[in-house]
Parts: structure tokens; C-alpha cells; sequence
């Protein structure tokens, strides 16, 4: 194996080498050091001329000196079974003091977007046991559904709280959750490992943990670690996993970074023009294959700058993803948990997954019915504000009440409260019967005379 003494530059996270023979692109480097310790590195870039390599422990102590060599070989990620209950760096490493994996198979972590006609249509519901999305906006096996959040909401909390709750009502298959944390402080791998520890959530997960003060090309490897690891248990042990991951942000920072230091022509807001198929690559790897027992399901979590939806980030995840969740700032203002706002949040594949047999056969029409009311309510509390309150006519008031009972009992739960689909409906259900029963538009009376409190009471 050659060693090539030929660096001519160094910016950033980035070795350039000279003089080289063929290299392939993402092909592992190996930089020995003047000290005789070693960096790994990977090629982003090669041509006839020059060689772009990107080093994962940072440049630090690199001089022309370093000898550089190329190792003919992709990333691959050792998978087992054995990796349910384990804890790995951004890299994956263990950071739980456990034995390294003993792999069953090592796997190139590029991956590719499931074939479209390989496909099968998500049809499952899955339970997170938070109201707001199982009944508003349901989560569907094989489905990849974001949460679009700001800075210092609750969205870790709520990943937490899904991590450990999710589940296929009345369904023994396997369930397992990769949970990949990016871009995190100390503090908050703190907090993950000690949640997912103290409620046992840890049995059935694989965490990987990629820290602030940790390279930026490690956040680029570490969602693709998780999906690959996710990939096998899915399609090699016939597992449904959910993915969630968070934060996206941190990982498109990380993108924006290196475009940088390559000197690309940057795009919208200095993020590169690839990053919108960056992100696919990463989304479309959500699925059920025709044929294969197994499932992949995604989160995203998202912290929107300025609380900017329209920021390229959410923009091009909500381009490629089949809906959004979205936290408000507003009811976290409240004191509301957890803040998710059902006005703009959306889930397409909700009607795939709900209904007799799936959820209950009122789902829909209670869903609908509560979202219709609510934006009513809300658009009350304007006309408030100008005529007030004692202005209204008795069914204004009663719309308006409805929307603060549905922000107080309906979105407001515990941080450990799992409410099953049919605690769910039911509360809505009671919430509605503030309403006059010809105000109740949206749903059939076969169901108003079959759930509705005041009929089942006689």
C-alpha cells in the first residue's frame, strides 16, 4: 500500500493531495501523523490532479509531512442483533463502556432510496401515545413524518417521550427504535442515556450520539450509521423500526460547513445547492419493500431557525417527507405540553392508517370535526380581542371555550402520560360535547348516536 508525502493544502476539515494514482470517491484515508498516530479520513472529492480528502478527527497536527494512504475500501457499519441496548458515538463507537460489536455483517453505509416499484403502500398505525398525533395527525408504518420545532422547545422531550411509547397496537412483530442524535451538548447525552436507561426503552433501541465538539464530517457519517443499522434489523430480522432523529439542523449545518471549506458556489442562504437530494438520500430510505416483513419509519426532528418555516431546511424536508408536526412557541408559552400546534401540522398518510379495524371508525369524522371546531375557536379569539367577549352569541362562546378545553385537555398531556387511541378519541369526543349536536357538521349520526356521551348515557 502506497504512502504519498504530496499534501499541498489544508483548509478545514480538508487534506488536499497531489500526485496520486486512481482514487475512488468515498474511498477510506489513512493520515500518519509526524507522532506516529493515525487519522481517518475519507475521500470527497478526486481528480486527475488532486485529491479532496475530508478527515473525521479534525486537521489538527497535519503538516505536509503526513504520510497519506488510500485504503481501496467504502465505510462499512458492523451490525448484530447484539446492538439492541447499546449506546455508540456519532461513528459508532460504544460509548456505554460495553464490548465493541462483534458483527454478524458489515454494511456499506451509503445505502440507496428504496425502488419505487418494490414499494408497498403504509397501511399500519403506529401509537406514540400523544393525542395530538395519533389523533390529529396519525404516524403510519412506513411513513417519514418530521417535526418542525424552534430553538429551546421541547422536541427532545417529545422524541423521548416517542421513543419509548411507540408501538403497534395489537401486534406481536418485533418493534425496535434507532434513536441518532446530532450535533447534541454533553448535557443532553446526558439526559438521553439516563432516560433511555431509567424506563427501560433501552432494551428494544440503538442510540447513536454525535456531539457538538465532535467533527463535522462525523455528523454527516451518523444518520447513515443509524439507517444502515436500521436497514439490517428491518429487512435481515423482519423488525419494524422507527428512526428518529434530531437535530436535522445541526446536520445540514454540518453541510453547510464543509461546502465551505470545498469552496463550493454556495445555494439559498449559504447551504449548498446538493442539499436538497442530500436530505432524500437520507428520507427515501423510509419504507416496506414488497416481500419483506420489515418496516423503516422516520422522525425528523428540526429546529427552524428564527422560527422560520419558510427556511430552506424545513422547506426542502417538507418537499420530500409525507406531512409535518409542528411545535408553537405560543403554547409552550402557555405552559402547554407537549406545544404541537394541529393548525399547520399534517400527516398525508393519516387515512392510510385509521378506521374500523385500524384505529376506530369514528376516527376520521371526530378528527376533522375537532379540527374544524378548534380553527373556529381560534378565529374567535381575534374578534375578542377588538368587540370582546360579552359581543358574542351563545354558539360563538361555546366554539371559543372548546378551543381553550382542546389546548388544556386534549394537546396538554404528561411527559409520561401514553393514552392509547381510544382514550384518545373518547377525550375528544367529551371535548365535543360542549358543542350543540347540529353544530357536530363533520360527523355522521351513525357515530354521534353510537360515541357520543350524551347518547351512550341513554
Amino acid at each position: 500500500m502506497k504512502e504519498y508525502k504530496t499534501i499541498s493544502e489544508i483548509a478545514g476539515p480538508l487534506v488536499f493531495v497531489r500526485k496520486t494514482e486512481p482514487v475512488s470517491f468515498e474511498e477510506l484515508v489513512n493520515i500518519q501523523l509526524s507522532d506516529g498516530s493515525i487519522k481517518r479520513g475519507q475521500v470527497l472529492d478526486t481528480s486527475n490532479d488532486l485529491v479532496a480528502v475530508q478527515v473525521f478527527e479534525g486537521t489538527a497536527g497535519i503538516s505536509r509531512d503526513s504520510g497519506v494512504r488510500f485504503l481501496g475500501e467504502t465505510i462499512k457499519m458492523p451490525v448484530s442483533q447484539d446492538m439492541l441496548g447499546r449506546i455508540l458515538s456519532g461513528a459508532g463507537e460504544p460509548l456505554d463502556g460495553g464490548p465493541s460489536i462483534i458483527p454478524e455483517k458489515k454494511l456499506d453505509i451509503v445505502g440507496a432510496a428504496i425502488n419505487p416499484y418494490s414499494r408497498r403502500q403504509p397501511k399500519d398505525f403506529i401509537q406514540t401515545g400523544i393525542s395530538t398525533i395519533d389523533g390529529m395527525n396519525t404516524l403510519v408504518r412506513g411513513q417519514k413524518l418530521p417535526i418542525f420545532s424552534g430553538s429551546g422547545l421541547p422536541h427532545n422531550e417529545i422524541a423521548l417521550q416517542i421513543a419509548r411509547q411507540a408501538k403497534v397496537v395489537g401486534s406481536t412483530e418485533p418493534f425496535a427504535v434507532v434513536f441518532c442524535a446530532m450535533g447534541i451538548t454533553a448535557e443532553e447525552a446526558q439526559t438521553f442515556m439516563k432516560d433511555f436507561e431509567r424506563t427501560g426503552a433501552l432494551e428494544r433501541a440503538v442510540v447513536f450520539m454525535n456531539l457538538a465538539d465532535d467533527p463535522a464530517i462525523e455528523r454527516i457519517i451518523t444518520p447513515r450509521l443509524a439507517l444502515t443499522t436500521a436497514e439490517y434489523l428491518a429487512f435481515e430480522h423482519d423488525m419494524h423500526v422507527l428512526v428518529i432523529y434530531t437535530d436535522m439542523t445541526n446536520y445540514c449545518e454540518a453541510l453547510r460547513q464543509i461546502g465551505a471549506a470545498r469552496e463550493e458556489v454556495p445555494g439559498r442562504r449559504g447551504y449548498p445547492g446538493y442539499m436538497y437530494t442530500d436530505l432524500a438520500m437520507l428520507y427515501e430510505r423510509a419504507g416496506i419493500i414488497e416481500g419483506k416483513k420489515g418496516s423503516i419509519t422516520q422522525l425528523p426532528i428540526l429546529t427552524m431557525p428564527g422560527d422560520d418555516i419558510t427556511h430552506p431546511i424545513p422547506d426542502l424536508t417538507g418537499y420530500i417527507t409525507e406531512g409535518q408536526i409542528v411545535i408553537a412557541r405560543e403554547l409552550h408559552r402557555k405552559g402547554i405540553y407537549p406545544p404541537i400546534n394541529v393548525s399547520p401540522s399534517l400527516s398525508r398518510l393519516m387515512n392510510l392508517g385509521i378506521g374500523a379495524g385500524k384505529t376506530r371508525e369514528d376516527h376520521k369524522a371526530v378528527s376533522d370535526q375537532c379540527y374544524s371546531a378548534y380553527a373556529e375557536g381560534k378565529d374567535l379569539r381575534g374578534l375578542v380581542a377588538i368587540v370582546g367577549k360579552d359581543a358574542l352569541s351563545e354558539r360563538d362562546r361555546k366554539f371559543l371555550d372548546f378551543a381553550d378545553a382542546f389546548e388544556d385537555k386534549f394537546v396538554r398531556q404528561g411527559r409520561e402520560e401514553d393514552r392509547t387511541i381510544e382514550q384518545t378519541l373518547d377525550l375528544a369526543w367529551e371535548l365535543l360535547t360542549m358543542l350543540a349536536v347540529t353544530d357536530l357538521t363533520k360527523i355522521d349520526n351513525k357515530y354521534i348516536e353510537k360515541y357520543h356521551p350524551s347518547m351512550k348515557k341513554k
